[in-house]
Formats: C-alpha cells, sequence, structure tokens
C-alpha cells in the first residue's frame, strides 16, 4: 500500500514538471515572434504626376555668360519660351502666366525662372554647379538629354572663366517654391526634381523627400503630386540615398526648401 502511495506521489510530480516546463516553452516561442509593428499611417500622399505634353526636339545647343549676362541659345521646333503648354489647364496644378521658361539652378539655391533666352544675372565668384533645363508653363522640368546642361562653372567678374562637366551625382532640387494661393494651387503642389550623373536610380539610387518631417521613398524619376498639406509654410527635404537608404556623400545633399500654401479670400 505505501508503494503504490509512493508512485502515485512521484507520478503527480512528474506530470507538474512537465506541465510547467511546456507552459515555459510556449512563452519563450511568444516571445520569439513579436509581430512587427505596422509602419504608422502617412500624413501626405504622393501620386504620380499625369503625363505631360512631350517635347522631342527641345534643345539648349549652348549657353553663355558674360559681364553678367546669361545667353541661352535654343532649338525646336515643338517648344517655345514664353508660351502656355497645351495641356496646362488639365493639370490642377500652379501654372505660370507667362508661359514656358528656363529653370536656372546654381548649386543649391531656387531656381530663377527666365521666359526669354537672354537676361542679365549676378553669380558670385568661384566655382559652382550649374544646372539649366527647359520647363512647361506648369514649372515641370523636360527629362531629355538635349533640354538640359549640367555643368561646373569657375565665374569671375559675373562671368564664366571656365566651363567643365562634372562627374559626381547630384540631385537638383526645383518645385515645390515659394507661394501657393487657392484651392487649384494648394490641393495639389508637383514636387519636382532633377537628378544629375545619379546611374541606377530606383535601384542602385533612390530619393528620400522628407515633408514636414515624415519621410516618402521615391523610386522612379518623375513629378509627383503632393496632396494633404496644411496651409501656412511647409518644408521639403530631399535627400540623394543609396539602395539601402543611406545619404550618399555628394556635393549639395541634402537640400532644402520652405513654402507658403495659403487660402484665396475671394474663394
Amino acid at each position: 500500500m505505501r508503494t503504490l502511495s509512493l508512485l502515485f506521489v512521484l507520478a503527480l510530480f512528474f506530470t507538474s514538471c512537465q506541465s510547467g516546463g511546456n507552459t515555459g516553452d510556449t512563452e519563450a516561442s511568444t516571445a520569439d515572434t513579436t509581430a512587427v509593428e505596422a509602419e504608422p499611417a502617412k500624413n501626405y500622399t504622393l501620386t504620380a504626376f499625369s503625363e505631360s505634353q512631350a517635347f522631342p526636339d527641345a534643345t539648349i545647343e549652348g549657353v553663355t555668360f558674360e559681364d553678367g549676362k546669361f545667353n541661352f541659345m535654343i532649338s525646336g521646333e515643338t517648344y517655345q519660351l514664353g508660351v502656355q503648354t497645351p495641356d496646362a489647364g488639365a493639370k490642377m496644378c500652379a501654372n505660370s502666366a507667362k508661359g514656358q521658361h528656363i529653370h536656372l539652378i546654381i548649386d543649391d539655391q531656387p531656381y530663377a525662372a527666365k521666359y526669354e533666352a537672354e537676361f542679365d544675372y549676378e553669380i558670385e565668384d568661384g566655382d559652382h554647379y550649374m544646372l539649366a533645363f527647359l520647363s512647361r508653363s506648369y514649372h515641370e522640368s523636360i527629362k531629355t538629354d538635349n533640354a538640359h546642361v549640367a555643368q561646373k562653372a569657375t565665374i569671375k567678374d559675373n562671368s564664366f572663366m571656365a566651363l567643365e562637366d562634372f562627374e559626381e551625382p547630384i540631385l537638383f532640387y526645383s518645385r515645390p517654391k515659394g507661394t501657393y494661393t487657392g484651392k487649384a494651387e494648394t490641393e495639389k503642389v508637383m514636387l519636382d526634381f532633377y537628378p544629375v550623373n545619379v546611374p541606377g536610380f530606383g535601384t542602385d539610387h533612390m530619393v528620400k523627400a522628407t515633408i514636414n518631417g515624415e519621410d516618402h521613398m521615391i523610386d522612379t524619376w518623375q513629378p509627383y503630386y503632393v496632396e494633404g498639406l496644411p496651409m501656412g509654410e511647409n518644408t521639403i527635404t530631399l535627400t540623394l540615398v543609396d539602395a539601402e537608404g543611406n545619404k550618399v556623400d555628394t556635393p549639395l545633399n541634402p537640400v532644402t526648401r520652405t513654402f507658403t500654401l495659403q487660402e484665396d479670400p475671394a474663394e
């Protein structure tokens, strides 16, 4: 009888140990498979810009800068400065009443919009990165080899002393810029940029657009509609990054712009 009682106690002991061990294994398994937290919801949306009027033969054949005056040699039957781009009315974004123009960007400064091929301009003495491209009336760049010029310029007394191609990958910021007024301009704001010497865009390189502190990764070179921006000041930082999302060590990277959205009192 004592032998049976002892065996019964031992059976209860081992059953209790095995049950405790299983519970411990289950807890460990749960800890190892903790769910990955979902990405926070975005305040702003980026959608691809609608297909735009093409200008296949628009060309900047050359540029000079002497005694504070630029002169661009522009050719092509399909493109003309100072006229409205035919599809401007369908774009639902800010459009220049002065028409098509040149975007001139020196280093990381905001672009200058120029509606004639010859104009006055001032540049400090020294070496500068220069990008100029032909733009539609709604400020979207024409993204072809012939429609832009990108060079490193040595400036002395507001004149070119030397021009050379540069090899560094550089991301130039174009839009948004300035002040946007009224529903038609503020509901959809165009984001446009221009990468130069950036191989493998979308695979080896991407753009991180930080909109009011919120990051968006861009892997296709095209303009985008930005929606959801609040009235008042907004800030966008564009950073050229590698495939792992690390900032590329290159000149003018990153670049930041602050722009303003405001209501139209007449609306």
